[in-house]
């Protein structure tokens, strides 16, 4: 693969003219402006920018007007905007409850952000009582012969899983068949009636008890009921895997055994629970309204003009939640006001280079994103721009410029075209460029590039890599278990801007590359994604 890589970037002889804009004084990019940009947007003043708040607002707006001064012409369906709308889900846990009724009738309640978490993620039913079957990892998987569901009875029952997938699966087969869509369509042909998920211990991004304090915030679902793809699930329960052992009482099974046969890549067992679930969900509803800001730079070739190289990254955060030490806006500087920050820093580029690109670049901050995908879902079925015209898209997403930009993966990799281009680049760069190297944790399918996946649109998403047992992947692991969604990813954290300016210049160098090639980037024959093309 490297070989190909070297190949590609022996292409490139000539560095574009800007790529050594907005450099300091040593003659690298030194990422002023693009810190600029994220001092905007994860400022507490802006309050986490929730989907559809006024920080959210005032966040669109000044990214409309960062576009505007960069001489992007207005690409939504209201000038630079196109509103999303959405109706926000709340639960009210004064008025919901969940009950472990045992077949002895012994009634187990469980404390809700102790035991369990009721999503809302999922609209869900008001009541709902039903039996339990451990159904390993509640996947079916036509192409490689693995179904949790064969042998078991789980008609109208609640399926208990452990999160997660066999890894013996490839990572992009597993990860797709995770999705909200996907695992619903399979817990419709069981005849099952909802989900209990237990989380994997051994690879939570977050501990329990952090994602326990978000669990009042509203989830959020696009008003259109064309988009909800979750139909027959009337329960989606989350369970503290310190916990979990209560549902195994009577099975002959633990926790322990199950995690101990997935670490070893053994078959999960599938049993009957001898009990039932009581759930009780009150849901608090309203419509929200949200923005999606898009701009584009128009491209000069007579014919490849109409079409699109898109570059997305999500301008949504959290807003205000439960205070960790005293803080509780979740301001979201790394997640994601970093890839906005990417977004314009880029776009300044091209417009000081006077790059001619042959097709047009679409610039699309997108909200909710921390919703489900929701805003790129909604403008990747409902495009501003022709329906088909969009060839690429090329995704930033907490891509944490937290040490020296050494190393690069890049998730998509080994899907299209587009992975040895980037790949070259990087090269051409002094870069590493490696590819996805936990794939267990579902990247490639959890940002907002998955939504154009799923239209048939190549894509691909990039974070400052590092190598295993490195003393950068133990700040990477540190920033995930002490940050990611939590206060502390604000503006008073150490960043590397200098790897944040070398990132913007690598992505600026591919959008070119992209652009200016003669057809489309086509999807690799070997991928998985191939099945999305149109």
């Amino acid at each position: 693969m490297r070989f190909r890589w070297v190949m590609v970037a022996s292409l490139l002889t000539v560095a574009s003219p800007w790529a050594t804009a907005q450099a300091g004084a040593g003659g690298s990019p030194d990422g002023a402006r693009w810190w600029s940009h994220v001092l905007f947007l994860a400022d507490d003043r802006l309050e986490g920018r929730n989907t559809g708040s006024e920080g959210h607002r005032k966040a669109a707006e000044y990214v409309a007007d960062q576009f505007h001064k960069v001489g992007l012409q207005p690409a939504g369906t209201n000038g630079f905007f196109q509103e999303v709308k959405l109706v926000s889900r709340q639960i009210d846990e004064a008025h919901s409850s969940l009950t472990l009724v045992r077949d002895s009738g012994e009634r187990v309640p469980m404390v809700l952000g102790e035991d369990a978490i009721l999503s809302t993620g999922m609209p869900p039913a008001a009541h709902v009582s039903a039996g339990l079957a451990f159904a390993g990892y509640g996947l079916s998987i036509p192409e490689v012969h693995h179904d949790d569901f064969a042998g078991l009875d789980v008609r109208g029952k609640l399926v208990v899983i452990l999160s997660g997938a066999p890894k013996s699966i490839p990572g992009p087969l597993a990860a797709h068949m995770q999705t909200t869509s996907e695992r619903a369509a399979a817990l419709r042909k069981a005849g099952a009636v909802g989900v209990v998920s237990i989380m994997n211990p051994r690879s939570m991004d977050i501990p329990w008890a952090r994602i326990a304090l978000s669990r009042t915030m509203p989830s959020m679902g696009l008003a259109d009921p064309a988009f909800d793809e979750s139909a027959g699930v009337n329960l989606y329960a989350t369970i503290n895997p310190a916990r979990a052992d209560m549902l195994f009482q009577g099975t002959g099974h633990s926790l322990a055994e199950i995690l101990d046969a997935h670490q070893a890549g053994q078959p999960l067992p599938h049993f009957a629970i001898p009990a039932r679930l009581d759930a009780v969900t009150a849901v608090k509803t309203a419509e929200v309204v949200s923005q999606n800001v898009i701009g584009v730079r128009p491209g000069s070739d007579p014919k490849l003009k109409n079409e699109y190289v898109v570059f997305s990254a999500h301008l949504d955060h959290l807003g205000v939640g439960a205070p960790i030490q005293g803080d509780g806006i979740y301001n979201g500087a790394m997640d994601n006001a970093s890839g906005i920050a990417a977004m314009l820093d880029v776009a300044a580029m091209l417009h000081e280079s006077g790059a001619k690109l042959r097709r047009s670049v679409l610039f699309v901050a997108v909200t909710a994103e921390e919703k489900g995908l929701l805003g790129s879902k909604y403008f990747a079925r409902s495009p501003t721009v022709p329906a088909g015209s969009i060839v690429a898209d090329i995704n930033s997403d907490m891509f944490l410029p937290l040490f020296p930009l050494k190393m690069l993966t890049i998730y998509g990799l080994d899907e299209s075209e587009m992975g040895p281009e980037a790949a070259a680049i990087a090269e051409s760069m002094g870069i590493q460029p490696q590819r996805d190297q936990e794939p267990q944790r579902n990247i490639f399918i959890r940002s907002d590039q998955y939504s154009f996946i799923r239209e048939g649109i190549p894509s691909l998403m990039f974070k400052v890599g590092c190598s295993k047992g490195s003393p950068e992947e133990a700040i990477q692991h540190k920033w995930l278990t002490e940050r990611y969604h939590a206060p502390s990813d604000d503006l008073a954290q150490p960043i590397d801007r200098s790897a944040a300016g070398t990132f913007d210049v690598l992505v600026a160098r591919l959008l070119e590359k992209i652009a200016n090639r003669d057809d489309r980037p086509r999807w690799n024959d070997s991928s998985f994604f191939k099945r999305f093309a149109k």
